[in-house]
């Protein structure tokens, strides 16, 4: 069981997901945007972030970045529609990093979150 913090700025989205995580034990906490997201991971500790990349404000990657130096050791899951802001994401070369296109399925959001805390 982790402690999994979920930001996403489409509340359909969050629920889906967050729901599924659920059905593996895991404990989620749900933002619905980056700013939000950096305060709560500032507040107490997550093992893993499940972000959107596209948010109004502070983008997912740009969260990703700001919680690697915060907190190096988090482990960390993109979600984007757009390939290109993927692209984004990986250049920021974490080993504690994993990408995943929209849409998927809550299978492939499952097993890529079994995969990082693996």
């Amino acid at each position: 069981m982790a402690r999994i913090l979920l930001a996403d700025d489409d509340e359909a989205t969050r629920d889906l997901v967050k729901r599924a995580l659920e059905t593996d034990g895991h404990v989620v906490s749900l933002t619905q945007d980056g700013t939000e997201a950096f305060e709560a991971l500032a507040a107490q500790p997550f093992d893993l972030l499940v972000s959107d990349v596209h948010m109004p404000g502070l983008d997912g990657v740009d969260l990703a970045r700001r919680a690697i130096a915060a907190a190096p050791q988090l482990k960390l899951l993109l979600m984007s529609g757009f390939a290109e802001e993927l692209e984004r994401a990986r250049a920021l070369k974490s080993p504690h990093l994993a990408t995943i296109l929209k849409p998927f399925t809550l299978d492939q959001v499952r097993s890529a979150v079994r995969g990082l805390l693996a």
